[in-house]
């Protein structure tokens, strides 16, 4: 699909089509439609991207929720699924996956929400680092890592859904 055809989508097959970047939440697409036509596909995530830094505490919050704890093999989108799987995390060993579990687990349980990396271009053990050390990080601080994580996960899965013109 080019940026054309997106600019091209009527509102619902848009959300449909580009909603689905920003996990299980497409109210960020929604509120995006008014900003087209998209010149190139970074101000399409730009303009995302603004919708979700404009948007309340609590919609941010669900939106974080929305994911997937990492390497968890349950209520996953396609998308999430194919991205874990590339940085390995669908062959962790018994004990790697004792580990991300347990950091999961104490990560969700301190924060309220599950531990978000943009895990393409990473590794199974760049990730279990990044769990292990951002759990003992503050509220305020892991939550805006987290939102920056989505923001970059987003990013990936619009250059893969979208032609560069």
């Amino acid at each position: 699909m080019t940026m054309q055809e997106v600019n091209g989508l009527a509102p619902l097959e848009f959300v449909e089509r580009v909603g689905w970047v920003f996990e299980h939440t497409p109210w960020v697409a929604e509120r995006a439609l008014a900003g087209r036509p998209y010149a190139t596909l970074s101000d399409l995530h730009a303009a995302m991207w603004q919708k979700v830094q404009s948007a309340t505490r609590e919609e941010q919050l669900a939106l974080l929720r929305a994911h997937p704890d990492l390497g968890a093999r349950a209520r996953m989108s396609d998308a999430s699924q194919g991205e874990q799987a590339g940085a390995g995390l669908d062959r962790l060993t018994a004990e790697e996956f004792a580990r991300l579990q347990a950091a999961n687990a104490a990560y969700r349980e301190k924060f309220g929400f599950p531990f978000l990396f943009a895990v393409k271009g990473s590794t199974k053990h760049d990730i279990l680092e990044s769990i292990e050390r951002r759990v003992y990080g503050d509220w305020e601080t892991e939550f805006a890592t987290a939102l920056e994580q989505v923001f970059r996960i987003a990013g990936f899965r619009l250059a893969d859904t979208i032609q560069q013109e």
